[in-house]
């Protein structure tokens, strides 16, 4: 099964890490410039997500939101998240860590895009 976000180990590692200090925890990627073009992560009941966002999938067992106008841009590629060194967002609860979740991508393939859209 074609999945439209994933995680790199790295991403996992550190996403486990900050399950340990907050608990259940939840994306959102935004269309915002500077922090919110990131991958968010916040603990899972602290952000309201809305008509305007779309559950893209979870990693990790943690939901993984991207606003609506976004998902119009990217739904032709898979998200991929990675932790790399580095500040990220500075509401992100990633930034004491000393690392960053980042968002890379890939076009699907045909026979990905007719799967996903049931064709």
């Amino acid at each position: 099964m074609v999945e439209r976000v994933i995680a790199t180990d790295e991403a996992l590692i550190l996403l486990e890490t900050l399950k340990e200090t907050h608990g259940e925890l939840m994306f959102h990627q935004s269309g915002g410039c500077c922090d919110g073009s990131s991958p968010m992560c916040y603990p899972r009941d602290e952000f309201r997500t809305g008509e305007s966002d779309v559950l893209l999938g979870e990693i990790g067992d943690t939901p993984f939101f991207i606003a609506k106008d976004q998902y119009e841009y990217w739904k032709h590629t898979q998200l991929i998240i990675d932790a790399v060194d580095g500040r990220g967002g500075m509401f992100s609860l990633e930034g004491p860590e000393g690392k960053r979740f980042l968002t890379r991508s890939r076009v699907f393939t045909e026979n990905e895009r007719a799967e996903l859209t049931g064709a």
